[in-house]
This record gives C-alpha cells, sequence and structure tokens, in this order.
C-alpha cells in the first residue's frame, strides 16, 4: 500500500480495437429476450458500432449459487458479436454483487458515517475492505478470465465499473481495521502519526493503533489531516480492488488489455486518479452534462484535457449520454445537433473511442428513464438518426486515431489539494477547488489555447505558462518543481490560498502563501475572505469577490491594486521576476472578464498563442498525427463563421478539398479540417 501523495508511475500503453475510432456503448442484452438480440446486432452494424461494453451487470445471471456458473447466455452473446464483426470489452460484473451473497455476507454492506449498515437493492453495496466481497470478486473475474482469455471477440477487459460511485467510504469496523494497516505503512510508528497529524490540538494523542477510527459523525470538527488521510486511503484501497480483478485477468490473458471507466466530471472526487491512470492499460472516462449548467461544452472540454492528461494520450469515453440522464433534478433532453457536437469535442479531446450508457434504452430498472442509443421510441427517432449519423462521422475520421495534442500550457491539478480545500472549517467554504479551476481555464478555452492538466511533480520543461489556480495543499517536493519552473525561465501563475499547508495539512508559518512566497516576492499577514455578494473595486477598473487579503511586496511588484474596502491600496495581483523567469499572484478572484484579460496578458507575455484565431463562439482544438494536423471547429454560436485553415486542406467529415485557407462553420456545426505537414 503505497502513501496517498506519491508522484504517479510510468503507465503503459495499449490499442483498444484494430483500427479506426471504437464506436459502441453499454450492451446488457440479459435486460431483453434473445429474439431482440438479433436486432440488435443488424442495427448495431447499421449504426456503425464497432466495440461494445458486455457483462457489466450480469453477476446474478452469471453465478446463480456461489461457486455455480452459468455462462451459457454470455456464451451465446459473444459468438453473435463475433459473427457480425462487434468487438466486446467483457466486463467483470464485480460492481453490483448479488441478493445471495450479501444474504450469506451481511458483515459486507457498508456502512455510512452515522452508523448506519446499508442494505442491497442497488449497486455497489459493498465495504471495500470486506474480505468475503474481494474473495467473490476475484472468483468470479478468474473464472471469466480463464473462460474467455483466447475469445475472438474479446478485446478488452473492463474491471468493474465506476469504482466508488456510491461507495468510496464504508465506516465499518472492517474498514477500521483495514484504515490502520494503511496507517502503519504510511507513517511507520504512532508518534510519527501523532505528530503528523497534530493529535496535542484537542487532547486526541493516540497510545495505541487500535484507538484510531474512522472520521465517524461526532460532535465537533474533527482532525483535518484525519480526514485528508481517510480519503487518500479509501481511494487506494478501490484502486487494490482494481489492481487485483486485473491482476487475475492478465494471468489469464496476458495480451488483452484492463481498463475500468473514470468519472472525471463535475461532481465526483472520490479518488486520485493521478494513482490510479498508470495501472489502466487504456484510461477510460464517463462524462455526463449538468443540466443546469448553460455552457456545458467548457466542461466536455476540460474533463476531456484532464482525462487526456491522465493517459498521457489517447483515451476511451467509455459513457456518454445521446439525450437525458435521470439522476439529476430535471433532467432535459439534448438539443438539436448537441449530440454531434459533444461526441465530436472528445474526440478532439483525445477521445479514440465514443461510447454511451447505453446500447437499448431500458423499460424496466433505476435506469430506465436514461436516454440511449436506441431509444424507446425505436428507430424512427431523432436520437436514432443522430446515432447512425456519428458513426459515419466517426468513421470519416478513422485517421485521426492515434495523435497526439501538444500544448504550451499546464494547469496544476492534484487531488489531494481538491480533498484538503474542501475540508471543514476553512477561512471561506465558498472556495471551491472545481469552481477556481474552471474560472481560469474558461478564458484559455475561449482564446482557443491548448492546455494539458499535470500533478505537481511532473515535468514542467515542455511548457511555458504553468498555472496553479488551487493548490492550497503542497508538499516541499512540489513546491520546489514549480518554483523551479519559474527560475528556470517560465511563467508561473498562483492562485490565492495556495500553498498554505504541507502534504500533512500543516499551516506552514512566517505568512502566506507559505511554499511560494519567495518566489512570488509577497508575503500575506491577514486572510480576508468577502462575504457572499460583496465585492471590491480593483485599480485596473475591474471587481473582485470570493477573496482577498492583506499583501506585503518583498521584491514582487503591484500589477492591480483594491480601490475600495478595508484593504483600499493593498496589492490584489503582484508580478515577481524570479531566476529567469517570473512569477505572478492573483491574491483575490477577479471578475471574469477581468480574468480574462489578466489571462490574456500573462499568456501573451509567455508567448502562448491559441491554436487558431476564430470569431467568438467557435472552438479550435488541434490533434497532431505523424504527417498532418487535425483541426476540430465547433460552432457554439448563433452565426457562422469563417476561419483561416492551411491554403491546401481537406474537410474530413465530408471529404470535401478547401482552397484558398478559408473554411465556413455553420451555427451549431463541426468541421475537422486535415493539414498536411
Amino acid at each position: 500500500m503505497g502513501r496517498g501523495d506519491d508522484p504517479p508511475p510510468a503507465r503503459r500503453r495499449r490499442p483498444m480495437i484494430a483500427e479506426g475510432i471504437a464506436y459502441g456503448g453499454d450492451y446488457n442484452p440479459e435486460q431483453w429476450p434473445e429474439e431482440v438480440w438479433a436486432e440488435d446486432v443488424r442495427l448495431m452494424r447499421e449504426a456503425g458500432v464497432n466495440m461494445v461494453s458486455v457483462n457489466i451487470f450480469a453477476w446474478a445471471l452469471l453465478e446463480p449459487r456461489e461457486g455455480e456458473y452459468d455462462f451459457s447466455r454470455l456464451d451465446r452473446i459473444l459468438a453473435l458479436l463475433h459473427e457480425h464483426g462487434i468487438a466486446a470489452d467483457l466486463a467483470t460484473p464485480t460492481a453490483a454483487p448479488p441478493a445471495w451473497f450479501f444474504r450469506k455476507h451481511p458483515e459486507a454492506l457498508p456502512v455510512d458515517k452515522d452508523g448506519r449498515r446499508l442494505s442491497y437493492g442497488s449497486r455497489q453495496t459493498f465495504c471495500p475492505s470486506s474480505p468475503a466481497y474481494r474473495e467473490a470478486a476475484l472468483r468470479i473475474a478468474r473464472a471469466l478470465g480463464e473462460r474467455y482469455a483466447d475469445h475472438p471477440a474479446v478485446v478488452m477487459w473492463h474491471v468493474h465499473n465506476e469504482y466508488g460511485c456510491h461507495n468510496a467510504e464504508c465506516y465499518c469496523d472492517v474498514s477500521a481495521e483495514a484504515f490502520r494497516v494503511w496507517l502503519r505503512s504510511r507513517y511507520g510508528d504512532l508518534e510519527t502519526l501523532n505528530h503528523a497529524w497534530g493529535t496535542t490540538f484537542w487532547s486526541q494523542w493516540y497510545y495505541d493503533w487500535d484507538e484510531i477510527i474512522p472520521p465517524r459523525a461526532t460532535g465537533a470538527v474533527p482532525n483535518p489531516t484525519h480526514q485528508l488521510d481517510w480519503r487518500r486511503f479509501c481511494s487506494d484501497e478501490l484502486l487494490a480492488l482494481y489492481r487485483a480483478e486485473r491482476e487475475v485477468l492478465r494471468e489469464a490473458a496476458p495480451s488483452v488489455p484492463a481498463t475500468t471507466n473514470f468519472m472525471v466530471m463535475f461532481a465526483f472526487d472520490a479518488l486520485d486518479y493521478w494513482r490510479w491512470a498508470p495501472e489502466l492499460d487504456v484510461v477510460s472516462n464517463d462524462h455526463y452534462l449538468r443540466s443546469t449548467d448553460p455552457e456545458s461544452q467548457i466542461d466536455i472540454a476540460l474533463s476531456g484535457d484532464l482525462v487526456r492528461s491522465l493517459a498521457g494520450g489517447p483515451w476511451l469515453l467509455m459513457e456518454h449520454s445521446t439525450g437525458a440522464v435521470n439522476w439529476q433534478p430535471v433532467n432535459r433532453a439534448k438539443t438539436a445537433g448537441e449530440l454531434r457536437r459533444n461526441a465530436l469535442a472528445h474526440v478532439a479531446r483525445g477521445a479514440d473511442g465514443i461510447a454511451y450508457f447505453q446500447w437499448r434504452a431500458a423499460k424496466a430498472g433505476a435506469e430506465q428513464w436514461h436516454s440511449a442509443m436506441l431509444p424507446h421510441a425505436g428507430t424512427d427517432s431523432q436520437i436514432w438518426r443522430d446515432v447512425v449519423a456519428l458513426g459515419a462521422d466517426l468513421k470519416a475520421l478513422a485517421q485521426v486515431r492515434g495523435s497526439t495534442s501538444p500544448a504550451s500550457v499546464a494547469v496544476v491539478w492534484d487531488w489531494n489539494a481538491r480533498w484538503a480545500l474542501e475540508l471543514p472549517s476553512q477561512p471561506s467554504e465558498a472556495v471551491r477547488y472545481l469552481d477556481m479551476v474552471r474560472a481560469w481555464y474558461e478564458p484559455l478555452w475561449r482564446s482557443g489555447v491548448a492546455v494539458d492538466f499535470v500533478h505537481p511533480t511532473a515535468d514542467l520543461s515542455a511548457y511555458r505558462l504553468v498555472l496553479a489556480p488551487a493548490l492550497y495543499l503542497v508538499d516541499d517536493p512540489s513546491a520546489a518543481n514549480l518554483t523551479g519552473f519559474a527560475s528556470a525561465g517560465g511563467t508561473l501563475v498562483v492562485g490565492f490560498h495556495s500553498g498554505a499547508v504541507d502534504a500533512s495539512c500543516h499551516v506552514r508559518l512566517g505568512g502566506y502563501p507559505g511554499a511560494f512566497r519567495e518566489a512570488l516576492g509577497v508575503r500575506t499577514d491577514e486572510l480576508f475572505p468577502l462575504l457572499p455578494g460583496e465585492s471590491l473595486g480593483l485599480s485596473d477598473g475591474g471587481t473582485a469577490s470570493l477573496w482577498s487579503e492583506r499583501v506585503h511586496l518583498e521584491g514582487g511588484e503591484a500589477v492591480t491594486s483594491y480601490t475600495s474596502g478595508p484593504l483600499t491600496g493593498v496589492p490584489a495581483v503582484t508580478r515577481h521576476p524570479y531566476g529567469e523567469g517570473v512569477a505572478w499572484y492573483l491574491a483575490t478572484h477577479p471578475d471574469p472578464d477581468t480574468l480574462a484579460a489578466l489571462l490574456d496578458r500573462i499568456r501573451t507575455e509567455a508567448g502562448v498563442e491559441p491554436v487558431r484565431r476564430t470569431p467568438e463562439g467557435v472552438e479550435a482544438v488541434l490533434r497532431r498525427g505523424e504527417d498532418a494536423d487535425y483541426l476540430f471547429l465547433i460552432n457554439h454560436g448563433e452565426r457562422a463563421a469563417e476561419v483561416h485553415v492551411a491554403s491546401r486542406a481537406t474537410e474530413l467529415l465530408s471529404g470535401r478539398g478547401i482552397d484558398g485557407g478559408r473554411v465556413t462553420v455553420t451555427p451549431g456545426d463541426v468541421v475537422v479540417v486535415r493539414e498536411s505537414r
């Protein structure tokens, strides 16, 4: 069991399918009579589907009683898929143990923070530390691996499904003991743990390992380092389950790649995917839109860039929706052209496969109102026509597969920092990690600037500009890596409340922003977070909200100062030449226009240019192949837009040549331009 904040190891890559872009979705034929299956594969061929995920929730049918297997249905499904040239991403069904398992092992059910043992009757109703669950999961994974290791339809193993979606944390006694084992590995002895946790505060010193329990519901605020280590442990505990299943499958079929589907999207933050990604042969992600987000295309771009960065290259969109989902307060259908724009935006951001939940819309069960590739209305529907058209588009983009996405800007993303920032008793609970990252990402997206996301320990030598919008927690090596980037000639931009605590969540003494004071040339002695609705004037004519602090210059220069409130005249944005480079500090949260203008100035000074200059509302993304560039242009606006491209190029979706060095993108449309190099 490794430390929860260790840097990620290198990962290996394997292809998904033999050629082209993968296209398909979750296929659950066990929900339908067998006579429907022939129609399924016929329609899959019509839609251009070439890979489906199967067996994700079939445990109860595969193993009706402990140790008794019935693979006859799955045998027929895989044979049918192979006969029709459709590859299978074969899942271990371990996300949904059957009822007989819980009747035999009720102790494997999870316990919530308040001490209530939950019941079975949905999915992921197990404790991640349960020995009984692990034994049962590995048993069925081994049986599947041995039976289908050489099956011609199976091109990839789909291990489990959405780890931690519903059971990221279990507070039972078994989990408590596993937590103590993890802590022993991390700290070695109790004295080291006590110092790391600061347990002299509130008389929390531990004299025996058995005194340590999970951060269950208690009367006041729990110890922050205790909570942070718990989040690290929970991520590692689920990762251990993934590794165990993957190893069983590798023993049976060493040449078949393995994946599991991440959930890099707006709300999910349970797992440290920097630690997970190197363990996957193919990095996969699920992404769903939030109905309340008026510009969900920005979330698609941010998530896609983050997943591509985790993968270190192309990746697979394992789940998306063709229309409405079923789990939000109001589940809205997609508008005309949105299905296509969403899918091709993921391809633009590095996806070499597009898949949906699910193939055929369910008529029963918890997700019966979730959209699908084949909707309740059948083939006489707009969704079906869009699904078929998308299949043709992806076939036309086959040559894009494997191409990379160069970027000269990196945004620092760290799950440890996110967990720590959002613990209770912060200076302001209104400061939310994803809000801060998206606020800084959005102006870059609107400007057409290519962005990678990086772990704080990453090699930064390929970048001109590195942004750290919300790095509240940072260890010494990571801080040195970032400031060293600036010293070596790069441009580093740090957001407020960054560098404040170390890896143990201890405040860095001597003034804020802690680890970055020297590089930024500033020192803050007092924080002044703002109340909801409160704002301050800025000397550049903008306004600031959410946060302010009393900054003293110690070598840095004031770029912008406050013009109202108790800090009138105090620097709000600073710039500091540092070594061969420069370090900026944003000690407040400027309004969107002011922040955009500031980041535009900074990136221009750093020599960062957009992928392509486009009219407002047109998203430009570049993928780079061996001998050509692939320019994706997505018009989110209401007017046709003209974009300059190479003088001799080809539009791949239509197959038309482009002469004159200009292409027109109509409202809501997507064009993909191949520019030879």
